[in-house]
């Protein structure tokens, strides 16, 4: 009977909000995470982006929350999608100046700047990823952008980590053909 209430209280015009105190502190760390990524100077802060992918979300309405952990990867999703725009933005008044290439190592968490237009290539990879294999997109969401680690997607993902650290494997191979045309 718990459980049932539980999905009711997910589903409520207040889940958004609910959900988002409830998983602040992950979206917390993921918006560093992924303004680590950032160049410096960066006008974003991670609470800013956090609060504007709130906001995102708000006004989508109407969505069934599976869980927190399904919030918590559309909301990471929705960090990304703000990063890519405003890298979208920067683009257009300078053409990545000074940025360094990134690597999809094995540290996802390695503090690397992106380029504006490197970005928008890994984006537009992982949107086509996302088409034919939504679950390798999840976990390059979670770890490239989020710099989380396998266990750490594993959890999220509801995942074993050793098929996360073989998916992740695969991912980053198919993106660096992908993104960088075997570069």
């Amino acid at each position: 009977m718990n459980r049932v209430v539980r999905e009711t209280t997910l589903v409520d015009s207040d889940s958004t909000a609910t959900l988002f105190s409830m998983t602040y502190d992950q979206l917390h760390a993921l918006a560093v995470a992924y303004m680590e990524r950032e160049p410096p100077g960066h006008t974003l802060q991670p609470t800013a982006l956090i609060h504007e992918a709130y906001i995102k979300l708000a006004r989508q309405g109407g969505v069934e929350w599976k869980s927190p952990d399904h919030f918590l990867c559309v909301a990471a999703a929705a960090m990304r999608q703000l990063l890519v725009d405003h890298a979208r933005a920067k683009r257009t008044k300078k053409r990545g100046g000074g940025w360094r290439r990134v690597t999809l190592g094995e540290s996802a968490a390695d503090s690397l700047t992106v380029a504006a237009d490197e970005l928008l290539d890994i984006h537009s990879a992982v949107a086509r990823l996302a088409e034919d294999e939504p679950q390798l997109a999840q976990i390059v969401e979670l770890r490239f952008f989020g710099g989380l680690t396998v266990s750490k997607t594993a959890e999220i993902l509801g995942l074993p980590p050793s098929t996360v650290n073989d998916e992740w494997h695969r991912a980053r191979a198919w993106l660096h053909r992908e993104a960088f045309g075997g570069k």
